[in-house]
């Protein structure tokens, strides 16, 4: 009687793409790509060398962004405040990284950025609204923003209904990182005494 051959076991392998088969873009590699009619920058940011092809926004999110843009510019003045526009993080990130924010509070008025972007000595306070994008929002963006030194982080999680507020960057993280629900007001670093409910920037009236 023959030995009986028993099958092998075969472990999963990661459902990824190896890192070695990935190509890495710059900013100057998208923009000759945009030129030869290859890709629609704005339809993606560059996180890292990777393109990451941006997410519909659903009513709630184009809401939440209405009332915290409205809110913002009501607390510093219209003139200070900026939606979904490109910025610089540093020389040595922002080959590999074109972010755009949901908004930004910047030092100096709007108009002082008509040929360039705003980089982390203009910024004040970056917001992003996040209602499926909480892996990048509060991951590789946060750690992006605080290497680049962005004082202040908010990201308007609409997913589990809080406010997660980055402070103290440090490297490539935030010391502190505190997330209030709904219904507990918070102010930013700029404006200490103007403080918003996260359930206000989603109110219906």
């Amino acid at each position: 009687m023959g030995l009986k051959i028993m099958p092998a076991v075969v472990e999963m392998y990661p459902a990824q793409i190896p890192p070695e088969a990935r190509r890495k873009y710059t900013r100057d590699d998208c923009r000759a790509l945009e030129a030869a009619g290859l890709l629609e920058v704005e339809r993606f940011e560059l996180i890292d060398g990777e393109l990451i092809r941006k997410m519909p926004k659903s009513p709630l999110h184009s809401l939440a962004l209405y009332l915290v843009v409205e809110w913002l510019r009501g607390v510093f003045g219209p003139r200070y405040v900026m939606q979904e526009v490109s910025i610089n993080l540093s020389p040595v990130l922002d080959s590999t990284n074109e972010l755009e924010p949901d908004a930004i509070l910047i030092r100096r008025p709007v108009g002082a950025f008509r040929e360039v972007n705003a980089d982390p000595a203009d910024i004040l306070f970056v917001a992003e609204v996040s209602v499926t994008t909480q892996e990048f929002d509060l991951g590789i963006k946060a750690a992006r923003y605080a290497s680049a030194g962005i004082a202040e982080y908010w990201v308007l999680d609409l997913r589990q209904m809080q406010i997660v507020v980055h402070r103290n960057p440090m490297g490539e993280r935030y010391e502190s990182v505190v997330a209030y629900a709904a219904d507990e007001p918070v102010a930013p670093l700029a404006a200490e005494r103007a403080s918003v409910c996260l359930r206000d920037l989603v109110r219906a009236d």
